[in-house]
């Protein structure tokens, strides 16, 4: 039993593996019953055919390789059922493909997946092993990024640590903490380490810092310490985590965006691939005044994040070339993953600019029916900003937030950004962990 979504490889798998009489694919059989191997409206011919195959195989004792997602449980029970009824061991093979390649494949095909699908099928697939390891399988085999042998990504030089396994809780999200006041008192950078190393062990995907030149009046006061975050997030990428890292988000208006997408490449070569890039057309005058910077009109401020997001692609892109908005594109090193941008905002044009040119727009909670609007038909993912207002951050109990949190994964969104705002210390890093699992 093959397991994994679109793109994952698992049909490449099996053809190096068994005779193609021996594998039963869906894919082929849409193609026999409908126009093509990704018809997916003759799935349902493919799939009474392909039981019927099936139960022929196992009627006669023969090896049979069901190549399908694999990822419906009564499907999945039934087929093992019919094994053991055969008396058949009964293997799943789980395909571990990073979801940025299984996206890439399903995109080359002539007729993708539609996005928000395989998005469901990717949040599934990231949760289905201990649901399998719960079935009784006579052996789950995981392969880990499955592909064919031209795909695989590069070696890396050494010295450089491999990107962790993709964190996510059990409902499929992904949550990053985000990291906005620092009271850290008279050790700042153990402070850091603190806050880092608690996020890394509770189970969070990444650390996200506020970028503000002044405390916001929304988080603390103006003479309260706020770190300069590219120059923190160095010291953080000395540590010994697997937390992705980044900010949330960097105003346009602060940093030509060559230095940023310069700034980032480096720190996505010194955490070995694990940079992000949280991106936004900055709202508060009063701290770019202070630092005497410019702060144009909103109109303006988004055609800065438009130019920026295509500067930092250019620079991050291999080879040195020249384009119509750089003469050259000389930023060595080059960052060592594609670096993710998020665009923070929820305005009409900036969820547009996001569908088109980020990875990821993030919204508020209040804000996700919105922007899920905006990316309908893209691969670009929707994340939130979690800031629940008012009093302590988890007052509600365990269940609710496990609720709130599930409604928003059933809704399609994809990672939490979770600002704790009555961080203190480590220990309030620790005792949100029950959500993360």
């Amino acid at each position: 039993m093959l397991v994994g979504p679109s793109g994952a490889g698992k049909s490449t798998w099996a053809a190096s593996r068994f005779r193609a009489e021996e594998v039963v694919s869906s894919d082929a059989l849409r193609g026999v019953v409908g126009s093509g191997p990704h018809d997916l409206d003759a799935s349902a011919d493919a799939f009474d055919l392909l039981e019927r195959i099936v139960a022929a195989r196992l009627g006669r004792g023969l090896t049979t390789v069901v190549d399908t997602l694999g990822l419906d449980e009564a499907r999945r029970t039934a087929w093992l059922a019919a094994a053991r009824a055969a008396s058949l061991p009964a293997v799943v093979v789980l395909l571990d493909t990073p979801p940025e390649l299984c996206r890439a494949r399903n995109r080359e095909r002539e007729r993708p997946v539609p996005a928000q699908v395989i998005t469901g099928q990717l949040r599934k697939a990231a949760t289905i092993g201990t649901v399998l390891d719960l079935e009784g399988w006579d052996a789950v085999h995981r392969v880990e990024h499955a592909g064919r042998e031209s795909e695989r990504a590069p070696e890396r030089p050494l010295g450089l640590t491999t990107r962790p396994t993709e964190r996510r809780s059990s409902q499929g999200l992904r949550f990053v903490l985000q990291v906005g006041r620092f009271p850290w008192g008279e050790e700042p950078a153990a402070w850091l380490a603190g806050i880092a190393t608690a996020a890394d062990q509770a189970g969070f995907a990444g650390l996200a810092l506020m970028d503000h030149l002044i405390q916001i009046p929304q988080v603390g006061r103006a003479w309260e310490p706020i770190p300069e975050p590219w120059v923190t997030l160095g010291l953080l990428a000395g540590l010994d985590t697997g937390l992705e890292l980044g900010t949330l988000v960097t105003p346009v208006t602060f940093r030509s965006p060559g230095v940023t997408a310069k700034a980032a490449a480096t720190l996505d070569v010194l955490t070995g691939g694990r940079a992000f890039v949280g991106l936004g057309a900055g709202w508060w005058g009063r701290e770019h005044a202070a630092y005497g910077l410019p702060f144009p009109p909103a109109r303006e401020r988004l055609d800065l994040v438009e130019s920026a997001i295509a500067t930092m692609r250019d620079l991050w892109a291999p080879g040195t070339k020249g384009t119509d908005r750089l003469p050259e594109t000389t930023c060595y090193p080059r960052p060592v993953h594609p670096i993710p941008i998020v665009l923070g905002g929820s305005g009409e044009r900036t969820l547009r600019i996001g569908a088109r040119l980020a990875d990821a727009v993030n919204v508020r909670t209040e804000q996700v029916d919105r922007a899920l609007a905006a990316v309908a038909g893209t691969d670009v993912k929707v994340t939130v900003l979690d800031v629940p207002p008012g009093g302590r951050q988890f007052a509600d109990p365990p269940p609710r937030q496990l609720d709130r949190y599930g409604a928003l994964a059933d809704l399609g969104v994809d990672t939490v950004f979770l600002a704790i705002s009555d961080l203190r210390g480590p220990d309030d890093v620790a005792g949100v962990a029950a959500i993360l699992t």
